[in-house]
C-alpha cells in the first residue's frame, strides 16, 4: 500500500466526543446486573429520584417456625433496592407526581360519589366547588382571552414612580411578562408574603365561620350544630403566575355522624352557598403589632366563586368527575410552576442566583428579610422562603371527608402482593420479620437518562390505554 492510499489519522477535533452521561451508559450496560436493574427501575415507574434501601424481610410460619418466604437485597445490583421517592411535585419527579395525582383523584372522587369506605349516599348531600383567591397586592400583567388587551387605558397616566398604569399588549400563557407587576415599587411585597404566612389560619377561621353561618341560617345555636350537621371539605392550593396562592375546595354538608348520615331538609345547596359567601366576605386574621410594620390584618380577595356540584350527566363543567380531576391536576403543581424553586433557600445571596423571574426573586428576598424580625420568628419565614412564605400543605381535608392517602397506598400495595402472599402462606398464620436501612438516593448521569426514558414509555403506554374504548380515563390511583 502506497503513501497516498494509506488511511489518514483522524484529527482530534473530529473524533467522537463522549459526555459523562455517555460513559456512564456504557458502564451500566456492561454491569452483570444491568437487566435486573432495569426491572427495578420499571417497577418504580421510572422514578426520577429513587430512595435506596438495604436489608431483608422474611415470612415465617407461626406454628412451625419454618421460613415461607425470604428476600434479601444482598443479591440485588449494588446490594440495594430502589423505591419511589413519592414526591408530589411534577417539576421534581413526573412519575411519582402522576401517581400522587391519581390518588388525589380517587380521594376527592370518593368524597363526591362514594367508594373507598365512603357511602355512595354522599352524592345526594349539598356540595359546592369553591374558589377563594388572594387579594390584590398591586397591578400585574394579565393573560387575556379573545384578543383583549391586558390593561387598556384612555390616557397615558403613570404611577408616582413614573411607570405606566396601563398595558395595551396581549399576553399569552407563555409570555414571561404575564403575572409580573406593572411597577415593582408600587407592589406590596411585604403584604404578599405575610398574607401567604397567614393563609392557613385564614382558611381555618373560614371553615369555623361557615359552620357558624350554617347554624344561623338553620336557626340552630352554634353549640348544637354538631347534633344536626357536619361540615366536610377537601382543598388544594394553587400558585398563580403572580406568585399568589388560590384555594380550590370541595365543601360538603353531612348529617350529624358524617358521610354515613344524610343532612336534614333545611340543609340545602343555597343555604351552604350563602354561608360560604358570608364567611369569605367577613373573616380576617389579625397580626400582632410589629415595630417596623405596624398592625395588619389579612382577608380573602374579592373574587369568591361558589358552584354547586352536579352529577356527571347534568353539567360536565362542575360534575363530580370534572371537579376531582381539576383538584388532582393542581396537587402536583408548586411554586416552581409559577417560576420559582421547589428547594429550600439557605441564604439571601442564593436568591440572586436562582433561575426565577425578578418578581419571584423580590418576593423571596422580602420573605428572607422579614425572617430576621424577632416578632415574626413563629412564622419561620426563612424555612419557607422558597414557597414565598406559604406554609400550608398542597392538599388538606377534614377527617370525615373520605379516605386517606395512606389507605390508598396500602390498598394498592396489598393488591400487588395478594397473589404472592396467598401462595406463600397457604392460609397459615404467619409472622413477618424485616430489617431495612437507608443507603442512598438519586441516579448517576447515565442512569438518569435511562430512568427518564422508562418514565416516558410508561406514560405513553398509559395514554394509549386511556384512548382505548371502555378504559377508565380518570386517574391512576387505586
Amino acid at each position: 500500500m502506497n503513501a497516498e492510499s494509506s488511511p489518514r489519522p483522524v484529527p482530534p477535533a473530529s473524533r467522537p466526543y463522549l459526555t459523562d452521561a455517555d460513559r456512564d451508559l456504557i458502564r451500566l450496560a456492561q454491569e452483570p446486573g444491568f437487566r435486573r436493574w432495569l426491572e427495578q427501575i420499571k417497577a418504580t415507574g421510572g422514578c426520577a429520584r429513587p430512595v435506596y434501601l438495604a436489608g431483608h424481610t422474611a415470612t415465617i410460619d407461626a406454628a412451625t417456625g419454618a421460613v415461607l418466604h425470604h428476600y434479601d437485597t444482598a443479591n440485588e445490583p449494588g446490594g440495594r433496592l430502589p423505591i419511589r421517592c413519592r414526591n408530589r411535585r411534577e417539576s421534581v419527579c413526573p412519575s411519582c407526581s402522576r401517581l400522587h395525582a391519581g390518588d388525589t383523584f380517587q380521594l376527592v372522587r370518593a368524597g363526591l360519589l362514594g367508594g373507598k369506605g365512603t357511602p355512595a349516599t354522599v352524592a345526594s348531600h349539598p356540595r359546592l366547588f369553591v374558589t377563594l383567591t388572594a387579594p390584590s397586592f398591586g397591578a400585574v400583567h394579565r393573560v387575556t382571552r379573545d384578543g383583549a388587551r391586558c390593561r387598556p387605558r384612555r390616557n397615558d397616566s403613570a404611577c408616582e414612580h413614573g411607570r405606566p398604569l396601563g398595558c395595551g399588549l396581549i399576553h399569552t400563557e407563555e409570555d414571561p411578562a404575564a403575572g409580573q407587576p406593572l411597577c415593582t415599587r408600587c407592589y406590596d411585597y411585604t403584604g404578599h408574603v405575610l398574607w401567604h404566612a397567614h393563609a392557613g389560619s385564614l382558611w381555618n377561621r373560614t371553615t369555623g365561620s361557615i359552620r357558624r353561618h350554617v347554624a344561623t341560617e338553620a336557626g340552630i345555636t352554634q353549640s348544637r350544630l354538631r347534633d344536626h350537621a357536619r361540615l366536610s371539605f377537601a382543598k388544594v392550593a394553587e400558585f398563580q403566575r403572580r406568585g399568589a396562592v388560590h384555594f380550590h375546595a370541595v365543601i360538603r354538608l353531612d348529617g350529624p355522624t358524617g358521610p354515613e348520615s344524610s343532612p336534614q331538609g333545611w340543609a340545602t345547596v343555597d343555604l351552604l352557598t350563602n354561608a360560604v359567601q358570608a364567611a369569605a366576605g367577613s373573616v380576617f386574621v389579625p397580626m400582632s403589632y410589629v415595630r417596623v410594620l405596624g398592625e395588619s390584618s389579612f382577608r380573602w380577595g374579592v373574587q369568591v366563586d361558589c358552584h354547586p356540584i352536579h352529577a356527571s350527566a347534568v353539567n360536565p363543567g362542575t360534575s363530580d368527575q370534572a371537579v376531582a380531576a381539576y383538584i388532582a391536576k393542581y396537587v402536583s403543581k408548586s411554586v416552581g410552576d409559577a417560576g420559582g424553586t421547589d428547594r429550600p433557600v439557605t441564604s439571601g445571596e442564593e436568591i440572586d442566583m436562582l433561575p426565577a423571574s425578578a418578581h419571584i426573586r423580590l418576593l423571596m428576598a422580602t420573605c428572607w428579610r422579614l425572617g430576621w424580625l424577632p416578632e415574626l420568628a413563629p412564622l419561620r419565614l426563612h424555612a419557607w422562603t422558597h414557597t414565598l412564605g406559604f406554609r400550608g400543605h398542597a392538599l388538606t381535608k377534614s377527617r370525615c371527608y373520605s379516605t386517606t392517602y395512606a389507605a390508598l397506598r396500602e390498598e394498592r400495595a396489598g393488591y400487588r402482593r395478594e397473589g404472592e402472599e396467598l401462595t406463600a402462606t397457604d392460609g397459615r398464620t404467619v409472622l413477618s420479620e424485616a430489617d431495612w436501612r437507608y443507603v442512598g438516593s438519586g441516579y448517576t448521569p447515565g442512569a438518569a437518562l435511562i430512568a427518564a426514558g422508562i418514565a416516558d414509555d410508561l406514560a405513553m403506554s398509559r395514554q394509549i390505554a386511556r384512548e382505548e374504548p371502555g378504559v377508565d380515563r380518570h386517574g391512576e390511583g387505586c
